[in-house]
């Protein structure tokens, strides 16, 4: 990464209790929104566009995964579009619905969002922020 990254992250990592299945389920939900895998391991999995910048993997201490309360992880979306296809390819390869893809005014007018569970109970969102839609940055 260089100094111009605009991220203040270098990663996330997310546990599985099932390797296999939350694999398949990241392949076929980030690819939506022009994410692929860049590196694998036998426990781990790493996504990206150009570099690891969120991992799927088998806990490294051999306990069960957990899901934390109050946790979430947001993906950026190029557009209202990859929002939806982000929802219907997360909804079809297993998870819960948690908020359909619309705007949620709470965040700013910008927003347009959703939210699913992924199979471990894992809360996540796809997003999109709109600035041909005006409003203040937030959320």
């Amino acid at each position: 990464m260089s100094d111009s990254n605009p991220s203040i992250l270098s990663h996330v990592s997310l546990g599985t209790n099932d390797f296999a299945k939350a694999v398949a389920f990241y392949d076929a939900v980030l690819g939506t929104l022009g994410c692929k895998r860049v590196l694998d391991f036998p426990n781990a999995v790493a996504y990206g566009k150009q570099f690891p910048e969120f991992w799927v993997q088998s806990p490294l201490d051999g306990q069960r995964a957990n899901v934390g309360n109050g946790t979430h992880f947001g993906f950026i979306a190029s557009s209202k579009e990859a929002v939806q296809a982000f929802h219907r390819a997360a909804l079809a390869a297993g998870a819960t619905d948690d908020g359909a893809p619309g705007p949620r005014p709470l965040y700013g007018a910008p927003y347009y969002g959703c939210f699913v569970k992924d199979p471990d109970g894992h809360k996540i969102e796809a997003s999109f922020w709109d600035e041909s839609a005006g409003g203040a940055h937030g959320a």
